[in-house]
């Protein structure tokens, strides 16, 4: 893959549906990508017919011409970070899985990293990281409407067995995390807790259903990638706040769970069991009705800022900060929850009175 000139803009990737109303998918990341400077490439893997009180067509974009787009991009330009968002099939997500490795992007397990670079990482237990790669597992659109083909299980089985491993991030709310879950084949063959409460080894100072979040969050760290479990579609939580948990997995080398550099700055760390970190975010809870494409904002801007090199958790940090910005400065648009202020700072802050 191309290695990125001095003096030539970062590039991020986008491999997502098409919003015909604008506010999310494709057209929302590479809003989102521009705001941060970065250059946006894509690979549409469907189109749709929205706005923003209903999806009322899908139409799959075929797994090859997915792949070629992959492909073309790549080959010329490369890429710094890749975001993912709706895929629609198990076949698309088998396909994008499969060329994204074979481009050198997402994370090698330790059972198949090369012996040079095994050889020069301390304790094994750590992956490989090559290109980062955000995952937004995107299983309904704001309205309702389901964004998974018909053989929806297949889809988020393929989602968990081929893309979940390599991934550096994946960033769920509350119905895509209990989702995801309850695709998972647990080793002890006991279900996933449920959202209603946690474990005991939970760290104290959380909240209950925040405790269960991150409960449900390891068991997808289990697979490789970090885990923004994000709080919100969780209306039990800090009154008026929104809390987003991000969960980092340990090693075998981890550094007893220390907080993330500039954390103190976006959020709070939360006690954690040995060899992970945990970063709590909490903000308030905005009154607008400006939440069309927040999922894929946010890790679209993960992703723009991982390409420009920052940190994990200061990019999750950011990522939150500018996603709640783009929202405040909204202006009505639609009938239904509309679109982010993506280029919020040529624009005065708008918020609904009550």
């Amino acid at each position: 893959m191309p290695v990125t000139p001095p003096r030539s803009p970062r590039r991020a990737l986008t491999i997502a549906g098409s919003d015909s109303g604008g506010g999310a998918g494709i057209q929302a990341d590479l809003k989102t990508f521009a705001a941060h400077g970065v250059h946006g490439l894509s690979a549409v893997t469907a189109v749709t017919a929205q706005n923003t009180l209903e999806v009322r067509a899908v139409a799959a974009v075929p797994p090859e011409v997915v792949a070629a787009q992959i492909d073309a991009v790549l080959d010329d330009f490369g890429a710094d970070a890749v975001k993912i968002g709706m895929l629609w099939s198990a076949e698309t997500v088998r396909v994008v899985a499969a060329r994204l490795r074979a481009h050198g992007a997402g994370a090698l397990p330790p059972a198949v990293r090369s012996p040079d670079s095994a050889a020069g990482a301390a304790g094994g237990g750590r992956r490989e990281v090559r290109i980062p790669i955000v995952l937004d597992p995107v299983l309904a659109a704001e309205t309702g409407a389901p964004l998974l083909d018909a053989a929806a299980s297949e889809a988020i089985a393929a989602l968990v067995e081929e893309l979940l491993p390599m991934v550096t991030l994946v960033t769920p709310n509350v119905p895509e995390l209990a989702r995801l879950v309850s695709a998972l084949m647990p080793p002890s063959g006991e279900p996933a807790p449920p959202l209603s409460g946690g474990p005991s080894s939970q760290p104290a100072s959380l909240p209950a259903c925040e405790a269960a979040r991150l409960a449900l969050a390891r068991q997808l760290a289990a697979r490789g990638p970090a885990v923004l479990a994000k709080g919100g579609h969780d209306h039990e939580s800090a009154a008026g706040q929104v809390v987003d948990l991000l969960l980092i997995p340990g090693t075998a080398t981890a550094e007893g769970g220390a907080t993330a550099p500039g954390a103190a700055a976006d959020g709070t760390a939360a006690a954690a069991t040995p060899g992970e970190r945990v970063v709590r975010f909490a903000g308030p809870r905005l009154r607008t009705r400006a939440t069309h494409g927040t999922g894929c904002t946010l890790s679209a801007a993960v992703a723009a800022r991982l390409a420009a090199g920052e940190e994990l958790a200061a990019a999750v940090g950011g990522a939150i900060e500018y996603v709640c910005r783009a929202m405040a400065a909204a202006l009505p648009l639609g009938g239904g929850p509309g679109p982010l202020a993506h280029f919020h700072a040529f624009q005065e802050p708008h918020l609904e009175r009550s």
